[in-house]
């Protein structure tokens, strides 16, 4: 295969990667007979299965690669199928993406999230299942995050940050618009609206508090809601932070506040971060998750429960990785639902509220993710898939539980071979079980070696699972798997899917054990006969940067590095993220706490560049406020003063993970080509 350079000897230009639509052929008109980082784009990726009060439909989320001649995106429409997967179809159609579909109480509508007209930002709209066009009901000058209905239907709360001031509007104009750090806030406020307009024919919305605190969603310890009516309609439940910032995650509570007089009162403000409060169908208690008390990033996840009225709060048996995923209620208030990694599988349950008792719903050996418990309490949605069975919505009554599934969104993806996925196990040299997924070369022969890559997931509590492995992304497995590569991802010490004592395993460590697990699970693939030792590569992105480019200062093994947004200095990378408090407590203190400078340095890729040597292909998005685009700078200029064949390439306009499909296709080709070029070179 052909590299983008034919340019002989060192590679050291940095390249600014631009949209390039002329010059890159569209989705249908790919001749390709095998998976490419093209054909790949067209994997349609489902989530946010909602189903029915009545449990006879559901609705569901379906991404697809939109390719305008200006335009480069991810576009989500929502689809509705019936529970016994006999009927689907596409229920919105707008030029731009619509999502979080979720039912009114009594079944006859369905409110989504879009950007339409004017305003251009998320608002709330309805559709009405009996027939008729998708109307507006919030008008909101900054993007709705969440909402939810009340219990009567008659209105939506729903959580959007403060809307730019018309002064500061009128500054930007002017260019007189310097920032304060950290003292401009656009803080999550809580809003209702009557579903019915009024007289006038008007909906406005109603802010129903003031707050200092920032009201939304807190990804970081696991939240997933922001909102929730209490059965009775009175009460709402909100989690909040101190500020509307990634570092202030530990800040967050629960509080409850009366829709008659906006008044607000705390619920659960431990030391704790607590989020994804859900009322109990008979109001009397609120589930909510709870973090360790400190919280910590490598943390564990408690489902906790309280009575609504106030009283001592009670911690439900710990779930196996200690990292639920709330679906929801029962109806009798008895049993709560829930989903979570185990391995390499994500799995789901059930967890009785009175003995305990947790049991699996879903086997092992496929994903079974992103599950939701309807308005009833009577039926569950969920997105299924395998290696080989691409994402689609699956749906069961809770009792009996017996899924159908009921999309075919990916029935016209294309068939081309695919590599088998195995999953395997090792031993690290001190002694700690490790395992991970092995992707076979298509065409595999037992007996003949191959060039093997090792792949590193980000986090550093990330998990490689039993995914799709035509699932478009920056590292193409099924690509790589049709160039005749073998595949390894592995979860070493401090992923996610083992237990919080495994998560934590690489607490004060990062390049110790972690890095151990990695070459053994490469050892390993080279002991079964399968991986050539002198035909290796190594890539991975975020933490896996941070591997990746640890591994080229320690070993040179790897005839060739792909490093990802990487976490090159602990020190710079610590002062200049959005996630200061990371390192710190990773490694237990601050780089100017005694002895401590030393510690940051002597785990930074930096610290041990001397050695590098392996030829390596840099990729980071120019926008990337988790880790700055200077880290890849430092390490591009290192190598290139040392005389180490490196390549950048940058990304505009693109956060930490590169989100536009032209640039995600550019990622997989340019890691493709890297690889050919120095891995299956003759020597």
């Amino acid at each position: 295969m052909k590299t983008r350079s034919q340019i002989p000897g060192f590679r050291l230009e940095v390249v600014a990667t631009l949209a390039f639509a002329a010059a890159c052929p569209l989705l249908g008109q790919n001749a390709s007979k095998t998976w490419t980082p093209t054909e790949q784009l067209k994997f349609r990726l489902v989530s946010d299965v909602q189903v029915s009060p009545d449990g006879k439909q559901a609705a569901y989320v379906v991404r697809d690669a939109a390719f305008d001649p200006d335009k480069s995106e991810w576009r989500t429409q929502v689809w509705l199928s019936s529970t016994d997967g006999k009927t689907s179809h596409q229920a919105t159609h707008a030029d731009t993406s619509s999502g979080h579909p979720r039912w009114s109480p009594d079944g006859s509508t369905l409110a989504f999230l879009g950007k339409r007209g004017e305003p251009n930002f998320n608002n709330v709209w309805l559709l009405p299942l009996h027939g008729g066009e998708a109307q507006r009901l919030t008008s909101s000058k900054s993007d709705v995050a969440d909402f939810a209905w009340s219990p009567d239907g008659k209105w939506i709360a729903y959580v959007a940050p403060e809307p730019v001031t018309e002064e500061r509007q009128k500054r930007e104009k002017e260019k007189d618009d310097a920032n304060v750090v950290d003292e401009e806030d656009r803080p999550g406020r809580l809003w209702i609206v009557a579903v019915s307009p009024d007289a006038e024919g008007r909906r406005e919305g109603k802010r129903l508090l003031a707050s200092k605190f920032s009201i939304g969603a807190v990804p970081e310890s696991g939240g997933t809601n922001a909102v929730d009516w209490s059965p009775d309609g009175k009460t709402i439940a909100i989690v909040h932070t101190s500020r509307p910032a990634a570092n202030e995650w530990p800040s967050a509570d629960i509080s409850l506040v009366d829709v008659a007089t906006g008044s607000v009162k705390p619920f659960a403000a431990t030391g704790a971060a607590e989020t994804s409060p859900r009322f109990s169908p008979d109001g009397r208690w609120i589930l909510y998750v709870a973090t360790d008390d400190p919280p910590r990033w490598a943390h564990r996840q408690i489902l906790r429960i309280a009575p609504a009225a106030g009283g001592p709060s009670r911690d439900l048996p710990h779930s196996f990785d200690e990292s639920p995923d709330v679906a929801g209620w029962s109806a009798d208030s008895k049993t709560i639902y829930f989903s979570e990694s185990r391995h390499v599988s994500d799995v789901i349950y059930a967890q009785d509220i009175a003995s305990g008792a947790i049991r699996m719903l879903t086997e092992e050996g496929k994903l079974s993710s992103g599950a939701a418990v309807n308005p009833k309490g009577t039926w569950i949605g969920f997105v299924r898939q395998t290696t080989t069975d691409p994402t689609e919505a699956w749906a069961s009554a809770l009792s009996p539980f017996a899924p159908v599934k009921i999309s075919d969104v990916n029935a016209s993806l294309p068939k081309y071979p695919l590599g088998e996925t195995r999953t395997i196990a090792w031993t690290s040299p001190d002694g700690k079980p490790v395992e991970g997924l092995l992707t076979l070369p298509v065409g595999y022969e037992a007996g003949k070696r191959y060039p093997l890559l090792l792949v590193i997931h980000g986090g550093p509590a990330g998990v490689y699972k039993l995914s799709h492995i035509a699932t478009p992304g920056p590292y193409p497995v099924a690509a790589f798997a049709a160039e005749g590569y073998a595949v390894l991802r592995a979860n070493p010490r401090g992923s996610s899917g083992y237990g919080t004592a495994f998560r934590q395993a690489n607490i004060k460590d990062w390049g110790g054990g972690d890095y151990a697990d990695l070459m053994a699970g490469v050892d390993k693939v080279v002991a079964m006969g399968i991986a050539d030792p002198d035909r290796l590569g190594v890539m991975g992105w975020s933490y896996g940067g941070f591997m990746t480019s640890w591994i080229v200062t320690q070993t040179n093994r790897f005839k060739a590095a792909s490093i990802g947004a990487p976490v090159t200095d602990l020190v710079s990378f610590t002062g200049t993220s959005d996630i200061t408090s990371f390192i710190p407590d990773y490694f237990g203190g601050e780089f100017w706490d005694e002895g401590f400078t030393e510690v940051y340095r002597t785990h930074s890729a930096m610290g041990h560049i001397a050695n590098a040597k392996t030829p390596s292909l840099i990729q980071q998005g120019e926008s990337d406020a988790r880790v700055p685009i200077s880290q890849g700078y430092q390490l591009y200029n290192a190598l290139k003063r040392r005389g180490v064949p490196v390549r950048m390439v940058t990304y505009p306009r693109q956060p930490h993970g590169v989100r536009e499909p032209r640039l995600i296709r550019d990622l997989g080709e340019r890691n493709i080509a890297w690889m050919a070029e120095w891995v299956l070179k003759t020597p």
